[in-house]
């Protein structure tokens, strides 16, 4: 389906039913189909609302609204337009980033948050040079494979895996790119983590090379010290995809104890 935010068109998918609504926002690069081998495990119990951020999957893109406040802003028009009354949101990187932020404004509809190779809400700590480096990640189809390999996974994907990746990080707009690189992956946002107070899950690859075991401690368990922390052995940072039936299992757990 489509829902426009703030004249954007967003893609959004909808499967499942129940009570609680699981909303899934992806990694930079990804789409909705980032997270669809979690969500076939997990819509016969839950609902999974899943959104192609602006300027991925088959979203719209967005002029120069990339911050991490804007996509924040879009999956609250989403979860308004769909009617979400108990809501658990679901980030994997970028969309960490984006579900932190969002979590820290809303009091209501938030039931909990769930972070499963999570960005920090602290600015990225690399170079210009990484920076620049970064833009080139998904400029061919060579240099996506090679991200794929060297930087984003720990494991084996199959073809399948391979061509969903590929063809998602090929259609990232440029806008979206730039957005990512050099606004939203800089920004300081750790002050929101003052105003969140949820039921936490987060999950990270012990070979992530992205946010690695050790930052994710430090820089996002140590906001949350009360949150559920689970290191999934032998992955890298693409874990919604490298590891969905653990990662399933883990927020199935989760839902559930939250669902009652």
């Amino acid at each position: 389906m489509k829902i426009v935010s703030k004249g954007v068109e967003l893609h959004v998918t909808d499967n499942g039913s129940g009570d609680i609504a699981l909303v899934f926002m992806h990694f930079w690069g990804g789409s909705s189909a980032t997270w669809s081998s979690v969500i076939n495990l997990l819509s016969h119990t839950f609902r999974c609302v899943a959104i192609d951020a602006r300027g991925s999957g088959e979203s719209a893109v967005g002029g120069q609204g990339y911050r991490t406040a804007d996509h924040a802003d879009d999956v609250y028009n989403v979860i308004k337009e769909l009617n979400l009354k108990r809501v658990i949101l679901v980030g994997h990187s970028m969309g960490g980033k984006t579900a932190q932020l969002l979590a820290s404004r809303l009091n209501q509809e938030v039931e909990a948050l769930a972070l499963v190779a999570s960005a920090p809400l602290a600015p990225m700590n690399i170079s210009e040079e990484q920076r620049s480096q970064m833009r080139m990640a998904y400029s061919s189809r060579e240099s996506v494979l090679w991200t794929l390999e060297n930087v984003l996974t720990a494991g084996h994907l199959t073809a399948q895996q391979q061509e969903m990746l590929v063809r998602d990080a090929l259609r990232v707009s440029d806008d979206a790119a730039d957005g990512w690189i050099f606004t939203a992956s800089r920004e300081d946002l750790r002050a929101a983590a003052e105003h969140i107070h949820l039921p936490i899950i987060i999950m990270a690859g012990e070979h992530d090379r992205v946010d690695p075991p050790a930052v994710v401690q430090q820089a996002i368990a140590g906001l949350y010290p009360w949150a559920d922390v689970h290191i999934i052995p032998g992955k890298g940072h693409l874990l919604p995809v490298e590891a969905a039936q653990t990662v399933a299992n883990h927020l199935s757990t989760f839902a559930s104890s939250i669902q009652g």
